[in-house]
């Protein structure tokens, strides 16, 4: 099986095409004010121009008010939604859109049930719980992921190139996703450890 490889939070052109060049099959684009690493619906659309066929352009809300959210449609040709915020199933759904969700991880939240409420993703992301939105780049205990979830799983949260081959044999995503465990500064990508990145994930693939 080939893990799916998502880099997220990219704000530079040169960082997107040394992306695409190490190998990621998506570029997370953030349209949440309060980050470091949001862009705006011109940014984002100038970046995604830069995007080859098959690399998926992936856009990240946090409790966006819908009106915005249509004008970024309207703007940048994304292929996905991803959402961190509170929204519902409803709230997801509404855009005609294949969407991520996501689930900050912490005990007592019932992933099951979770997932079942979100039937209609495509997969779901597990981030770690922190105060805020987002992971804060944090690792979360894998060993809360149950077996058998009804939706595909998604592993982000604090991964790097040192750790995510051990995080992809051990949990067996179909895709992981990172952000700040391959950046120099919040929003600036290093493009080395980009590339370690997806080597370390392929070798966790080849065993």
């Amino acid at each position: 099986m080939r893990t799916r490889i998502k880099i997220c939070g990219l704000t530079r052109p040169e960082d997107v095409d040394a992306a695409v060049a190490a190998g990621a099959d998506a570029i997370g684009f953030v349209f949440y004010p309060p980050s470091p690493r949001h862009v705006t619906p011109q940014q984002a659309a100038a970046l995604v121009r830069r995007l080859p066929p098959f690399v998926l352009a992936v856009g990240l809300f946090v409790n966006e008010d819908p009106a915005r959210i249509q004008s970024i449609l309207q703007q940048v040709p994304l292929n996905l939604l991803q959402f961190h915020g509170d929204e519902g199933p409803e709230d997801c759904s509404r855009w005609a859109r294949p969407y991520l969700r996501a689930a900050r991880v912490q005990p007592g939240l019932d992933l099951i049930q979770y997932a079942s409420a979100f039937s209609g993703a495509r997969a779901l992301l597990l981030d770690a719980f922190v105060e805020g939105y987002g992971g804060g780049g944090h690792v979360f205990d894998w060993r809360l992921i149950p077996p058998h979830l009804p939706l595909p799983v998604i592993l982000s949260g604090g991964l790097t190139p040192e750790n995510v081959s051990d995080a992809v044999r051990r949990v067996r995503p179909v895709a992981v996703d990172v952000s700040s465990g391959v950046e120099v500064a919040k929003g600036i990508k290093d493009h080395q450890r980009m590339a370690d990145f997806v080597a370390a994930v392929r070798a966790a693939d080849r065993g």
